[in-house]
């Protein structure tokens, strides 16, 4: 019998190989059948849905009527939060663009980057600095 050598009893790490969660659960298309800012977005449901639900077989794909009001698409995610993105006035590319966003968002609530400024509570030693009162320097 062959002995079995340690090296190959090593496991070799897959970035999400096996293990990749979709974060994104349902997509709710919601447009009225009248409107004229739906039309976009009712070309967008006729043409482009049947591949979006191919690629995408993770996703439950839901078309709601939305009477007298402007069309959205609301996304649904794993950790129970939802995100929603108006479509009207957009064109079919920009829609396309809008659900590829929901579709590879986390859905974690955004953070912003840039935090509030360092304010302190007692007054420089030096004073506060202008350059309108410096002298000019010589040349």
């Amino acid at each position: 019998m062959a002995a079995i050598l340690r090296g190959k009893l090593r496991s070799f790490p897959a970035n999400g190989h096996a293990a990749f969660l979709p974060q994104i659960r349902k997509l709710v298309f919601e447009c009225c059948d009248r409107w004229a800012s739906s039309q976009n977005a009712r070309t967008f449901l006729f043409t482009r849905l049947v591949s979006l639900a191919r690629d995408n077989p993770h996703v439950e794909i839901v078309i709601r009527q939305r009477i007298h009001r402007e069309p959205i698409v609301r996304g649904f995610y794993v950790n129970n939060r939802d995100k929603v993105i108006p479509l009207n006035g957009l064109s079919l590319a920009e829609i396309n663009q809008k659900v590829h966003l929901l579709l590879d968002s986390s859905g974690a609530q955004i953070k912003p980057l840039k935090r509030r400024t360092v304010e302190s509570t007692t007054q420089s030693t030096r004073g506060i600095w202008s350059g309108l009162h410096a002298d000019r320097p010589v040349l």
